[in-house]
């Protein structure tokens, strides 16, 4: 339970990702909003993770509405400990083609929308005794290429900026601000990906562990960014990516 007492904001918390780090703050007593644009979906979910769980409709990407949502928590519960900054969305296209609306859309909600939702938390983070946490959910992509997602690519590029910006400014203000970088990880967007042989074989190749990650592990990632046992941490993004950053070349895939 070592997260008793604290509230949490968790966006993009209808599945995958985003769901996985809510079931695990509620398994260590935290009270936690799920937020997301889906509201059918973020009720359904919020229902399975019991009365320390509730669910919030929230576009990130607009002002109003983090401002909004911040507040109403805040009204509710007296304070707020813990903003992960989860959702995110995915435009492809080639560089040359891919419009000026997915661009600004994938931008809007994956970098615009955690610093929306950073600053109206941070204004209220800074003026409790114990501060608080956030954590902005980014990628190996922020890093590495992958030439059909570029609005998504440069959208975690700048989360990861975004983060360390916040990280040093808020630093003496008692509010920790950190990033986690997951590789490949088994949601259910990418299970339907590697129902395919090949992109199965594609995936994996370039993940020196021979697997995705799951969402619960990078659930206990954000536990530990959550907690005290961070306390010296910020402004750092832990990449939990199955050893992908330090691969300059394929790994053999594990036959099943």
């Amino acid at each position: 339970m070592r997260l008793e007492g604290k509230v949490a904001i968790v966006t993009g918390a209808a599945q995958g990702i985003g769901f996985a780090i809510a079931s695990r703050y509620v398994e260590e007593g935290a009270r936690v909003c799920l937020a997301d644009v889906n509201a059918e979906a973020v009720g359904a979910a919020a229902a399975k993770l019991g009365s320390n769980a509730f669910a919030k409709i929230c576009d990130v990407s607009k002002k109003a509405a983090c401002d909004q949502l911040v507040a109403e928590i805040v009204k509710a519960e007296g304070h707020l400990d813990i903003l992960v900054n989860n959702a995110g969305i995915l435009r492809t296209g080639d560089v040359l083609e891919i419009s000026e609306e997915d661009f600004d859309t994938v931008l809007g909600v994956n970098l615009k929308g955690a610093f929306l939702l950073s600053q109206a938390a941070g204004k209220v983070m800074v003026t409790q005794a114990t501060g608080g946490s956030i954590i902005n959910m980014s990628s190996v992509n922020a890093l590495l290429t992958i030439p059909n997602i570029l609005p998504y690519n440069v959208s975690k590029g700048g989360l990861n900026q975004l983060t360390r910006v916040m990280a040093v400014s808020l630093a003496q203000k008692g509010v920790r601000v950190n990033g986690i970088g997951p590789g490949s990880i088994a949601t259910e967007m990418l299970e339907k990906v590697m129902e395919d042989d090949a992109a199965r074989h594609a995936i994996l190749s370039r993940t020196p562990m021979g697997r995705t990650g799951t969402p619960a592990e990078i659930a206990n990632v954000a536990v530990f960014l959550a907690t005290d046992d961070s306390a010296y941490v910020t402004g750092q993004i832990i990449y939990a990516d199955g050893g992908r950053l330090g691969l300059n070349y394929t790994s053999p895939v594990p036959e099943n």
